[in-house]
């Protein structure tokens, strides 16, 4: 157990998770101290919560106040290699990320889902069908609430479907999760990880390493990273894969899901049961159905969620249709191979907005769907110059500086039965405050037209 009471603990953070993390460290009667870089002017509204809770804290950088503590939470948005975990590090400070912290005052079961692309989306569509099926389940991690915030409401009866990223996952110690999803590894955020594939995948990997043999993992059988390097471990193995049926897992058969456990069927429903778009978001479902089973929810429960589901925000969600032109905000698509599933998801000739801050981005793996699918891409962001210079050979593109002039001109130019699609492929923050930011603009520029 992580004991706060009446210890000194510095966050070093101030957005969602770290400010959870203080309201937790406050609450179970320890001192918080929240420590962050960015300026005040940026930071104004976590401010004003910071000093409604009565907490200390300092922005614009990190003073030597901030090493006067028993133990560190880091906010994922901190590097690996910042001064201040150097330092902390030096001086034999304990830093952990805040899923650790919180995972300790946790009293229900947690089901914990990682991967490239789709967490958001089945970390909703898990806590749908265990909510459907009337096993009260909070939703929370990166998507919504942090852990943090709503870990001390959770009873023991009760489930959290908690999304977490490899950078949680970097600096847990104990977290130990009653079920482990992992969806998928593709290079991703490997300017945090030395550009290093393995190391980015071993870092996912963590999510069961403290797992015991009444524990659940569940696998991408089809996602060749994910397989490749699996570790040992002690938990029960379920896996679900379009392609390759399992006697543990979930499988896809003609048009029927199936689940199966020692080769014995628990489950089964249409392939079009599954609301939500997309091959990707039904290797999702699997991963759900999956977990859901060995929980033994009940079968009828489990269709009627995932008939009902809807896409969650910034990610495949259809703004509004405009004569027969549909305008699709993906702005959650923060890398090539999130562009690539969405691209696969569409019959529809497309109008595709791409580009942002690059993160090293090879286009490579789009190409093909590219040339296939698009009609013309409006590139933005400070990767604009690179976009096109790759893509106006294979298709028209053009520069834009605002998402409004991207929104403006595709109006003009598509056509009914054509879609204009927003999956931008690389970070926001050059334009934009976050992913949801660049979302929320976009749909504010459709709903302008």
């Amino acid at each position: 157990m992580i004991e706060v009471k009446g210890k000194n603990i510095s966050v070093i953070g101030a957005a969602r998770s770290g400010l959870g993390a203080a309201k937790l460290i406050k609450k179970l009667g320890g001192i918080p101290f929240v420590s962050d870089s960015g300026s005040e002017a940026k930071l104004l509204v976590v401010k004003t919560i910071l000093d409604k809770e009565n907490i200390k804290y300092e922005m614009n950088g990190h003073s030597e106040k901030v090493y006067d503590c028993s133990l560190m939470v880091v906010s994922p948005g901190v590097p690996s290699d910042a001064e201040v975990l150097k330092h902390a590090a030096q001086r034999e400070i304990t830093f952990v990320s805040e899923v650790e912290l919180a995972y300790h005052y946790c009293k229900g079961k947690i089901l914990a889902i990682t991967g490239t692309n789709g967490k958001t989306t089945t970390t909703s569509l898990c806590g749908h069908v265990f909510n459907t099926c009337g096993a009260t389940t909070h939703i929370a991690g990166n998507i919504g609430m942090a852990f943090s915030e709503i870990v001390l409401d959770v009873k023991e009866n009760e489930f959290v479907a908690l999304e977490v990223s490899s950078f949680q996952l970097d600096l847990i110690d104990k977290f130990k999760p009653n079920a482990a999803l992992i969806l998928n590894i593709t290079p991703d955020h490997l300017d945090r990880y030395d550009n290093s594939i393995q190391k980015y995948a071993e870092s996912k990997q963590k999510i069961y390493r403290n797992q015991k043999e009444n524990d659940f993992l569940i696998l991408n059988y089809d996602n060749k990273t994910t397989m490749e390097h699996l570790k040992e471990h002690k938990s029960n193995s379920f896996y679900f894969s379009l392609n390759i049926e399992q006697e543990n897992g979930c499988f896809l058969s003609t048009d029927d899901v199936i689940f199966k456990i020692n080769n014995d069927e628990k489950f089964r429903c249409k392939r079009t049961d599954v609301n939500i778009r997309g091959e990707h978001n039904l290797a999702n479902a699997m991963a759900v159905i999956s977990t859901a089973k060995v929980f033994n929810l009940n079968n009828d429960g489990i269709v009627n969620a995932l008939q009902t589901f809807e896409s969650v925000e910034h990610r495949l969600e259809l703004v509004r249709e405009i004569d027969g032109v549909k305008f699709i905000n993906d702005s959650k698509a923060t890398n090539v191979d999130s562009v690539w599933y969405a691209l696969k998801s569409f019959e529809e000739p497309l109008f595709l907005i791409l580009g942002g801050q690059d993160k090293g981005n090879n286009y490579e793996q789009i190409k093909e769907r590219v040339t296939d699918k698009v009609k013309k891409i409006y590139a933005i962001g400070s990767s604009a110059e690179k976009i096109f210079n790759y893509f106006h050979s294979l298709v028209k593109v053009e520069i834009k500086e605002t998402i409004d002039e991207a929104v403006n001109s595709a109006i003009k130019e598509a056509r009914s039965g054509e879609v204009v699609l927003l999956s931008p492929a690389c970070a926001s923050f050059d334009m934009f405050d976050n992913y949801e930011h660049r979302g929320k603009l976009f749909k504010q520029a459709v709903n302008k037209l």
